[in-house]
Parts: structure tokens; C-alpha cells; sequence
């Protein structure tokens, strides 16, 4: 290590807040000096293959000559402009694509910062769209245990009660309903009592709750658990039955991540909110959607106060929106549904091998996600450190190792990476 580069993580660790940590025992960060197609470069020479995909965002990899161009082009006319009374091409090309490829009858959009900022608008539009109709006594919210939706507050409050750390912000953060754990596997048999819990809470409390809020089919962050899309399917028509909104949380599904466009698809359903993020802008800059039917719209417009109230600064900026519909083209323009099913196949028979070992619960993989489930949680910078030795990028938590590769992975780094994981998950236990 040099003294330039001593100096940089000497400067981050003593200054720079990341993600998850604390200041007192601050995790070991490695210095990107740049990053291409699968692979990380370190500031000291090291290239790593990465299988994360910067939180699940490069699907098309880094540094792609095509999303370059985008925001080189509309860098040279305008780098932002604000949303407000304003518009242009970029947000509007967007908004066509999205509404194009999007589920049902979804026509509304509105652009926000960040998934979790994204989460908080629909829960907002949930709740001004009962206050628009007079019912200002519904205004909670039903998820289901081992979900996540974002680390803003409102967000928070819907995440998993437990993981989501409710006990910290008590008697501050909304208390809303829980379902209990989706039990049923994606590739397993539907027990017909697991809809039980969400169905009763519905029931005894439909005239408080204005929305039921999902990740649909895979509960990210929570847990990385697939469940079956029966669940999706009677929730559904239990929300049309009892009057209720379904906000569906795309934010780790959408772009195809499982398989499926978006996640709703495998069971067919239409949400009456969409979020969408990460991967919209193929990981370049921060963007998310807000996509709704035209009653919800409506409704909204046409009650007090007349408009929906919300206006992020950076809404709609044209950089992101020109890299983002530059990042849909690409992803439809390849036999994308054929390359999830090679890196599915891989990934199958890339971590079988972690099934035979002792400590191992479980492994499951759906689309282009792999997850090796162990019993007992891992000690992330020393596990961190063996990945960066085998020349992977792979960020564990919990009890969870597992990948998210970008899309253009090839089989040969498909293979060294499921390797890497193997061996560092059997030198663990």
C-alpha cells in the first residue's frame, strides 16, 4: 500500500460514515480505483469479480460505452432542470417506456430520489387517496414479517419489526400491522393456511388500513426469502374485497432480477402503486418511479387538497431519466429472459455444493439470485477479507451469503464466483 493510498482510507476511516457501521469499530473499506463490465479495480492492482452488482443496481455492468453515451449527450443540454412548472424530453421518453412495459393498467407515474423515497410517496399517495375520499380514519398500513422497504422513516416502519430495529424508534415510529412469515417456497407446494394471518388482520381491521405494502415473490433485505405466488394472488383480491390498496415494492425485483420482468408477473397481479428503482438507472445515478392506476390518480386530484403533496428538488432530473430509458433499451433489446435462466442454471449448480456442509439451512436461488443460508450469523469483515483474497466482491449479512450478479456475467466468472463462495462459506463453518 502507498502513502497516497494509506492516506485516503486513513482520512475515510477517521471521517466517512458508511452504510451499516460504526464509528468505533469501523468495517476495513477497499479503495476502487475504477470498475469495468464484472469487475471492481482496487486502488493496489486487485480486481475483483463483482456479485453484487453495487446493491443489486449494474445489471448491464460498468461502464457500459451505450449508458456512457446517454449521459454524455444530455450533459451537453442540460444536466438538471427542476421539475416544477418544467418538463423535458428525457423524463417524458422515460415515463413512455415504463408505462409501456409496466403491468395492468398503470398510467400514472411520478419520479423520486431513492427507492426508499419512492416507498414513502406511495405510502403518502395510500394515505391522501382515503383522505380524498373522506375516510381520514384509514390511514395504516398491513405488511408481513421479514419484508424491507428502505431506511427512511416511514419506509422503516413496514420493514421486518425485528431486523428493521422497531424496539430503537418505539413510541416514534408508526406502529403498524404484521402479518406472520410467508412459509410456502416459491418452488414448493401452497399451504392454503399461510394466507391466514394476513387474511384475519384484514378482516378485523380493513376500516384503519388504506394499503397493504409487498415485495413481491422475493423479500430482499429482510431475509432473501422466495415465496410462492398464490400469496400474491389471494392478497390481491382479499385488498379488492375489503377496500384496500396494494402497493407492490419492485425496487430489488423489477428489471427482470427473478426471472420476470417484474415480480408481480409470476402471479399475475397488477398492484394499484408500483415502486420501482435500482436497476432503472442500470446503477448509474439515483432514480426510482412511482407508478399508479388512474383511479388512484384521480381520486388523489380530485379531492382535497386537490394535488398530491409531494416535491422532491431532484425529481425527474435529466441525467438519470436519459440513462435510465437508455438502460431499458438495452436490457430489451437482448433475449434477456434467456440470459436469467443461463446465470439461474449456473448458480444451481455453482452452490450445490454448499448444501452437504454442516451449518448450511438452506440454498435457494430464484432468477439471478443465489443465497446460501447458514445457522448462524457471520463476522463480516473477516469474511470480507477471505472473498477480497479469492478475487470476488460479495457482501454478506447476517446469516446470509449470497449474489446478485450483473446481468452480463459469463459463465467462466459465474464459475469463479460460486467457486469463491463454496470454499469461503466451507472455511467459515
Amino acid at each position: 500500500m502507498n502513502t497516497k493510498e494509506r492516506e485516503l482510507l486513513e482520512f475515510d476511516s477517521k471521517h466517512l460514515w458508511h452504510p451499516y457501521t460504526s464509528i468505533e469499530t469501523p468495517n476495513p473499506t477497499y479503495l476502487v480505483q475504477s470498475a469495468n463490465g464484472v469487475r471492481i479495480r482496487l486502488q493496489d492492482g486487485r480486481e475483483l469479480i463483482d456479485g453484487m452488482a453495487s446493491w443489486w443496481s449494474v445489471i448491464h455492468g460498468y461502464n457500459h460505452p451505450e449508458l456512457n453515451a446517454a449521459i454524455r449527450n444530455q450533459t451537453s443540454k442540460c444536466a438538471h432542470v427542476m421539475f416544477g412548472g418544467l418538463t423535458h424530453s428525457p423524463a417524458i421518453e422515460l415515463a413512455k417506456k415504463l408505462l409501456r412495459v409496466a403491468p395492468g393498467d398503470l398510467n400514472r407515474l411520478f419520479y423520486a430520489d431513492s427507492g426508499s423515497v419512492a416507498v414513502e410517496v406511495a405510502m403518502k399517495m395510500a394515505i391522501q387517496y382515503y383522505h380524498a375520499k373522506n375516510r381520514t380514519g384509514k390511514n395504516r398500513f398491513l405488511t408481513v414479517r421479514s419484508g424491507y422497504h428502505g431506511d427512511t422513516f416511514h419506509g422503516m416502519s413496514v420493514c421486518d419489526p425485528v431486523t428493521g430495529m422497531h424496539n430503537i424508534y418505539k413510541g416514534v415510529l408508526p406502529e403498524y400491522y404484521f402479518a406472520e412469515k410467508i412459509r410456502s417456497p416459491f418452488h414448493g407446494d401452497w399451504d392454503p393456511d399461510d394466507i391466514n394471518s394476513l387474511q384475519a388482520l384484514l378482516g378485523k381491521n380493513h376500516q384503519q388500513i388504506c394499503a397493504v405494502i409487498l415485495e413481491p415473490i422475493v423479500q430482499g433485505a429482510g431475509g432473501m426469502r422466495f415465496y410462492h405466488p398464490e400469496y400474491l394472488r389471494i392478497t390481491r383480491k382479499l385488498c379488492d374485497d375489503y377496500d384496500v390498496l396494494l402497493i407492490l415494492d419492485e425496487i430489488a425485483t423489477g428489471f427482470g432480477r427473478s426471472g420476470e420482468l417484474f415480480g408481480c408477473n409470476h402471479a399475475a397481479v397488477t398492484p394499484d402503486i408500483m415502486c420501482l428503482g435500482k436497476a432503472l438507472t442500470g446503477g448509474y445515478m439515483t432514480l426510482s418511479a412511482v407508478l399508479a392506476t388512474e383511479n388512484v390518480g384521480r381520486v388523489i386530484s380530485d379531492g382535497d387538497p386537490g394535488v398530491f403533496m409531494h416535491g422532491p428538488t431532484f425529481m425527474g432530473n435529466p441525467l438519470a431519466c436519459a440513462v435510465a430509458a437508455g438502460s431499458i433499451d438495452l436490457l430489451l433489446s437482448s433475449d434477456w429472459k434467456r440470459n436469467i435462466q443461463r446465470i439461474e442454471s449456473k448458480l444451481i449448480s455453482g452452490l450445490a455444493p454448499c448444501k452437504d456442509l454442516t451449518g448450511v439451512v438452506d440454498v435457494r436461488i430464484l432468477g439471478a439470485i443465489g443465497v446460501v443460508e447458514l445457522k448462524n450469523p457471520v463476522e463480516l469483515a473477516s469474511i470480507q477479507r477471505l472473498f477480497v483474497d479469492k478475487g470476488v466482491w460479495v457482501r454478506p449479512f447476517g446469516c446470509l451469503v449470497y449474489i446478485m450478479p450483473p446481468y452480463i456475467i459469463t459463465d467462466e466468472d459465474l464459475d469463479i464466483l460460486t467457486r469463491a463462495i463454496c470454499q469461503v462459506v466451507e472455511k467459515v463453518l
